[in-house]
């Protein structure tokens, strides 16, 4: 059985050698050939869900964002109820055209009406664990839709518009149906998500899906007639009409001429500058909100919103002087590829967290949480949800998957959340430090990914490669990003996170320089040299003074 089985049967538990892209079939283990297909390895070709090849053109999704981490469980299917029929392997869970770029482009939207319209005459509709949505990134959609006379065809195969703006992508994608929570909560089923946006990040659609592919809007439809990622389109019929007989997803796909008419009789230029006449008008709704004036913000100290930031409280004229880091204790402790979405809260907060615990604390009622992307301006909410992808496998914390770790504060180092270990860390005065492995950081750069590790109380981590831009930001946060010796690692040294580590040689930063490496010593003899990933001046001068907003303040008013 191939590693990838492995690693899901393991929490993650193992890393992964980079040239795995096996992928779990009820037929066995299988490997992307390097034809982008997959071979299964008792012999049977699979079609990939991320390439496949329709009529004369090539129409293409893509899939996860780590394909070597790919692993697709056995689901719970052959069970017709609730869903009145059998749920397949790789039930697509959501189908959502959304983004503020796909959905900008008028003929790959009337592209995928017209494939809905063809599917309504021919009787198909979404499966019924399918949740489907249409989010445009603007409103003149709706109007050239409605002028096409396609916006009922969309919502007949169930793609109501559910709103203008970040949806999906941002993990605003709400609970799957019932059934399938919990089958995916008992690791019954591995849903998967089918989104015309540009987000595919484990777990940053909805907690409960792991994989996620990126398709046009067309396909999204498709997927969401089909039912499964794994479907043959080449092959297999999405469904059948009334009299039973198949319907290919090529007697679906509307040609080029037809979609380019529909667009030029529908889509009109005076469309798009009535819009953004009315741009800054807003709806009823954002017209009756009562906003205070002035040139400062006023302050609310009982919003669960916006609260004042802590980064400049109290902030003294000077910068003080970058010491040592003495006995810090290991926050978290992560294998390769971890993203700022792993990082940064992101979707829907559960009432069973700490970000929800706080709302409740605060006469917050369930129904009423909303998502950390709204939540973004209160940094009590957003530094509870970092860290908390429950994809997350902090090693630390054997057996667990989310926002935990342990926490040596206690006797015996119990399991806790990351958030409430941080507080009692803080509480004692004592420094953390996260110990990663390659890439760290990758994905979008993601503000809060550096903010939540800031404020967690987090001084340094220790990786063996970063992505560029969140390291960067992570030193406009004031945190010290090092680098393992080259070839060297966690693993390879010895490091298992219950260590206390120094680190000494920063103060070379105070005197205008920028170390190459630093010392890093451990309570039970471990030591190494660390490089300094603080690769520019500026970048020294951020660090110096405790993050970006602080030296920009500090030369603000030294003029």
């Amino acid at each position: 059985m191939c590693g990838c089985w492995t690693w899901w049967r393991t929490g993650g538990s193992k890393r992964l050698p980079r040239s795995c892209a096996g992928t779990w079939t009820r037929s066995g283990c299988s490997r992307r050939a390097a034809d982008g297909s997959l071979t299964a390895s008792r012999g049977r070709v699979c079609a990939s869900p991320s390439s496949f090849v329709l009529g004369s053109g090539s129409s293409r999704s893509s899939g996860c964002i780590n394909p070597h981490l790919e692993s697709t469980p056995p689901s719970e299917s052959g069970t017709p109820a609730p869903f009145g029929e059998p749920l397949p392997e790789g039930p697509v869970a959501i189908a959502a055209i959304t983004s503020c770029t796909n959905t900008a482009n008028p003929t790959l939207i009337v592209q995928a009406a017209l494939l809905a319209e063809r599917a309504v005459r021919a009787g198909l509709n979404a499966k019924p664990w399918v949740k489907t949505s249409l989010s445009p990134g603007s409103r003149v959609v709706e109007d050239y839709l409605r002028e096409a006379g396609l916006l009922t065809a969309l919502e007949r195969t169930g793609f109501h518009i559910v709103g203008f703006g970040c949806m999906t992508c941002i993990g605003n994608s709400g609970p799957l149906h019932a059934e399938l929570e919990r089958l995916a909560a008992a690791e019954a089923a591995d849903p998967v998500a089918v989104l015309s946006g540009n987000r595919n990040f484990a777990g940053r659609v909805n907690p409960r899906v792991a994989h996620s592919y990126l398709a046009s809007p067309p396909l999204v439809v498709a997927y969401a007639l089909a039912g499964s990622v794994l479907h043959d389109f080449a092959r297999d019929p999405p469904g059948t009409d009334a009299s039973g007989a198949p319907v290919l997803l090529k007697d679906l796909w509307p040609t080029d001429e037809e979609v380019a008419a529909r667009v030029a009789a529908a889509v009109r230029p005076e469309m798009f500058r009535a819009n953004a006449a009315r741009l800054r008008e807003g709806t009823q709704a954002w017209r009756d909100i009562e906003a205070p004036g002035g040139t400062r913000f006023r302050w609310d100290p009982d919003s669960t919103y916006i609260r004042r930031p802590p980064h400049l409280t109290d902030l003294p004229a000077e910068a003080s002087e970058r010491l040592r880091v003495d006995r810090a204790r290991v926050l978290l402790l992560l294998g390769d590829d971890v993203t700022t979405d792993h990082i940064s809260p992101a979707g829907a907060i559960k009432a069973d967290t700490p970000a929800g615990k706080y709302l409740t604390e605060h006469g917050i009622e369930r129904r009423d949480f909303n998502s950390y992307g709204s939540r973004r301006g209160n940094h009590e909410v957003m530094i509870r949800g970092t860290f908390a992808n429950i994809r997350l496998r902090n090693q630390i914390a054997p057996g667990t998957e989310g926002g935990y770790t342990r926490d040596f504060t206690q006797e015996g180092g119990p399991v806790s959340f990351i958030y409430d270990a941080s507080q009692n860390y803080q509480a004692q005065g004592t420094p953390l430090v996260i110990l990663a492995g390659k890439e760290y950081g990758s994905g979008s750069s993601r503000d809060w990914a550096a903010k939540g590790t800031a404020l967690l109380g987090v001084k340094a981590v220790i990786a063996e490669s970063y992505e560029r831009i969140h390291r960067s930001n992570l030193i406009g946060m004031g945190v010290l990003p090092l680098q393992f010796p080259e070839g060297a690692s966690a693993e390879s040294l010895g490091l298992g996170g219950e260590e206390t580590f120094s680190i000494s040689g920063i103060t070379a930063l105070n005197d205008g320089g920028i170390p190459e490496t630093v010392k890093v010593t451990t309570d039970n003899g471990v030591a190494f040299d660390a490089k300094v990933r603080i690769d520019t001046p500026g970048e020294a001068d951020y660090y110096r003074n405790g993050g970006i907003l602080q030296y920009v303040l500090r030369s603000l008013i030294s003029k």
